[in-house]
C-alpha cells in the first residue's frame, strides 16, 4: 500500500537551531483532533511469554475500533509482516482504505515510547506539525532497543515532517524520554512522576535535575508548569509512568486512579498523590478539577503482578477505548469516563491478555495530532 500523502511542510531539513517552542510548536492534548493513530504490530513473542497467540488477533480488534474513529498507520518490520497482519486485519472486518504501513525493524510494539511525540505550530498563519525524536533506552531497563530509537527518525522520513532531535541541556546528547511518562493538557501544563523521571532506579538522564529535565519540557514540548506526582503503580516495569496513574480528560480536569483496599501495595502511594493534585494549580492559579477512578483487583500471572489500570486508555478522534480486566469496577471506570468524555463513546478492550506484556492501550498507540 502507498504511504499517504501529507501536508506540504515550509521547514526545510535539517530544522534550525531554535527550539520547538522559541518558533510556536506546543505538544497538543490527547483529545485535539488527530490526523491518525500509530501503532507498532506485535511480533516478539517474548513480550508474552507464553501467551503470544492471541495477541495479533487483539491488535487487529483494537485497528477495527480505531478505524471508526481516524486512519490507522501500522509500523511493521517487512513486507511479509504486513501480509500477516494485513491477513489478520480483514479477518477482523477491518476496512484497509483506512490503514496505512510504514516499514520499520522494532523491539517491541509499545510505540508510546520509542515512536515521535508530535508537536504542533499554532500562532502561524502557516500552522504545521512537526516530530519531537528523543532517545528510547527501552525504560533503562532492557539491552534490546536500538531498532525502537531508530523508529522516529524512520518515520520523519517516511512522512516529509520535520523532526527536532532533543538534546540535554548540559552536554547536547541525545534526551531520554518515553511518552508513557508524560501527561500534558495542551495548555502548557504537565504531569509525570519523580520516581520515572528524577530516580536513581533506571535512570533516564543521569545528572539532570529536575530543573533540566522541565526545561527540556518547555523548549521541546512548549511547557510551562509540570506537576511531579510520586510514584506509579505497582506492576509497572518502567518504574512510575503516569499514564497507568493519572490523565487529563480537559484542560482543567485530572482523572487519577485510587485503590481502597488499605492492605493494597498501591493505597498509599495512590492516596500521596491524589494529594499533590488537590494542591496544583493551573496556570490562571485556580484549583484543577480532581476526579477518582476505581483501581481493578490486582492482576496476577504466573506469579507477577502486573501493570492494570483504567487510566492506560487511549482518546481517539470519536471514541475513548478503555481497558477492562474481567473485573467488577470494569462497569464504574467505563461510567466514570463516558461522563467526562460526553461526545465520545466509551469503548471497554478486554486487556487482561495484553497487559500480560506490561502494558495496554495507551502503551501499545501513539496519537498524529491534524494541523491546525
Amino acid at each position: 500500500m502507498p504511504k499517504p500523502t501529507t501536508r506540504p511542510l515550509n521547514i526545510m531539513r535539517p530544522m534550525p537551531a531554535r527550539k520547538p517552542a522559541d518558533i510556536g510548536f506546543r505538544m497538543p492534548a490527547e483529545w485535539e483532533p488527530h490526523e491518525a493513530t500509530w501503532i507498532a504490530w506485535p511480533h516478539n513473542p517474548e513480550d508474552w511469554p507464553d501467551k503470544f497467540g492471541p495477541i495479533p488477533f487483539l491488535y487487529a480488534e483494537i485497528v477495527l475500533v480505531l478505524t471508526l474513529s481516524e486512519t490507522v498507520r501500522i509500523v511493521v518490520s517487512n513486507r511479509a509482516a504486513e501480509a500477516a497482519a494485513t491477513k489478520l486485519l480483514l479477518l477482523a472486518g477491518v476496512k484497509m482504505e483506512a490503514v496505512d504501513f510504514y516499514h520499520a525493524p522494532t523491539n517491541r510494539s509499545w510505540i508510546r515510547d520509542f515512536g515521535p511525540i508530535f508537536v504542533v505550530q499554532n500562532e502561524n498563519p502557516g500552522a504545521r506539525v512537526a516530530m519531537t525524536n528523543w532517545r528510547f533506552n527501552a525504560w533503562a531497563k532492557y539491552k534490546d532497543w536500538k531498532r525502537d530509537d531508530a523508529v522516529a527518525e524512520s518515520l520523519s522520513d517516511d512522512l516529509k515532517m520535520p523532526v527536532f532531535h532533543a538534546v540535554r541541556p548540559d552536554n547536547g546528547k541525545p534526551a531520554v524520554l518515553e511518552g508513557g511518562s508524560i501527561e500534558v493538557n495542551g495548555r502548557g501544563i504537565m504531569l509525570t512522576t519523580e520516581e520515572c523521571l528524577l530516580s536513581d532506579v533506571q535512570q533516564r538522564n543521569p545528572g539532570l535535575t529536575r530543573e533540566d529535565v522541565e526545561q527540556l519540557f518547555a523548549d521541546y514540548l512548549g511547557i510551562s508548569q509540570t506537576i511531579w506526582l510520586n510514584r506509579g503503580i505497582a506492576g509497572d516495569d518502567t518504574h512510575g509512568h503516569v499514564d497507568d496513574l493519572a490523565r487529563f480528560t480537559d484542560a482543567e480536569t485530572v482523572i487519577i486512579v485510587s485503590e481502597k483496599n488499605r492492605d493494597d501495595e498501591n493505597f498509599e502511594p495512590l492516596r500521596e498523590n491524589l494529594a499533590l493534585l488537590k494542591k496544583a494549580r493551573t496556570l490562571k492559579n485556580k484549583p484543577l478539577r480532581v476526579v477518582t477512578l476505581p483501581m481493578p483487583a490486582p492482576v496476577f500471572y504466573d506469579g507477577q503482578r502486573l501493570p492494570a489500570s483504567y487510566a492506560n486508555f487511549y482518546i481517539a478522534n470519536t471514541q475513548v477505548l478503555v481497558p477492562t480486566f474481567n473485573d467488577p469496577e470494569d462497569r464504574n471506570a467505563l461510567t466514570i469516563l463516558q461522563k467526562l468524555f460526553p461526545t465520545r463513546k466509551v469503548v471497554g478492550i478486554a486487556a487482561r491478555d495484553l497487559v500480560w506484556g506490561l502494558g495496554t492501550l495507551h502503551c501499545m498507540t501513539q496519537q498524529q495530532p491534524a494541523a491546525p
